[in-house]
């Protein structure tokens, strides 16, 4: 039985790459790493925040969550009820159903047997008795120190260039001149700063992948991409919050009016990338080292 910080938890593993989750509590995915490698994901067994109903706990690494955040709605304290279901590649993680909400959050795990990857199915479950308006939102904590890469489209998809194909949303304390931030025609790049206060931005996102670089390790993480669909925060399919402890690349799924007995997925892949050798992979590295 392994642990995290007193919590236990369970492991997977390839030939590649070893993952860790909460036994108890979350869902939550707090380890994922190659073999004898420091842990990509941020650990912050002590952040909490006070609610109502007592503490709820970030813990770090991944976790699944439904938006738009609302105080009595997001941070509902989930640290224990955990259901957890074998798979042939994987694992099924199920937590508790919500009593202010009737929605039951799911995860499924599935590691690639040879290739450093891991596919997951995030999903939301309306147990309740009414209709619930929510998105399927998540959220992978990851280490200080390095450098968010958010893609952005280029060119016109407009033949006359005569209407906007970018926007974003900004948060009250986001600082439009924050020092972390760099725009490129073709990236947005975000310096994961401890010395900075929080900083978040929200856009929509029609590439459908973030990454985020660290110590000579690229993490990518695809998702659906869903055009004509609307979503929350401003109509925001990704996101990318930071503050002293660790940074955030979320992703969002549209807005679903999910009956009762009703069941919304959202799917993602991770790739973990240690060898630089690939043309885009060369090119991340360039434009990114240049940025710390």
């Amino acid at each position: 039985m392994n642990s995290y910080y007193g919590q236990p938890c369970r492991s997977l593993s390839s030939k590649t790459i070893t993952l860790e989750y909460l036994e108890y509590a979350g869902p939550r995915i707090v380890r994922l790493s190659f073999p004898n490698a420091p842990n990509v994901f941020a650990e912050v067994p002590d952040f909490t925040i006070p609610t109502p109903r007592g503490d709820y706990h970030l813990w770090g690494g991944h976790r699944l969550w439904h938006a738009p955040e609302e105080m009595a709605t997001t941070y509902i304290p989930d640290d224990d009820g955990l259901t957890i279901t074998e798979l042939p590649d994987g694992v099924a993680l199920e937590g508790k159903t919500e009593p202010e909400t009737g929605l039951r959050k799911g995860m499924e795990i599935h590691l690639d047997p040879d290739n450093p990857a891991v596919r997951l199915l995030h999903t939301l479950t309306n147990l309740g008795q009414r209709v619930v308006e929510r998105s399927p939102w998540s959220i992978t904590q990851l280490r200080m120190g390095g450098v968010v890469i958010a893609p952005m489209l280029v060119g016109n998809s407009d033949p006359h260039g005569l209407l906007p194909n970018r926007h974003f949303s900004l948060w009250p304390y986001t600082r439009i001149r924050d020092p972390r931030l760099d725009w490129q025609d073709d990236w947005i790049l975000v310096k994961a700063d401890p010395q900075l206060p929080p900083f978040k931005i929200g856009y929509f996102n029609p590439l459908g992948w973030l990454a985020y670089w660290n110590d000579g390790t690229l993490f990518q993480k695809k998702f659906e991409v869903h055009t004509s669909l609307p979503h929350p925060d401003g109509n925001c399919n990704a996101e990318i919050y930071c503050n002293d402890r660790f940074v955030e690349v979320e992703c969002l799924a549209p807005l679903y009016r999910i009956q009762p007995g009703e069941r919304v997925q959202a799917a993602e892949v991770w790739q973990l990338y240690d060898s630089l050798s690939q043309p885009f992979l060369e090119s991340v590295a360039k434009r990114v080292t240049s940025h710390l």
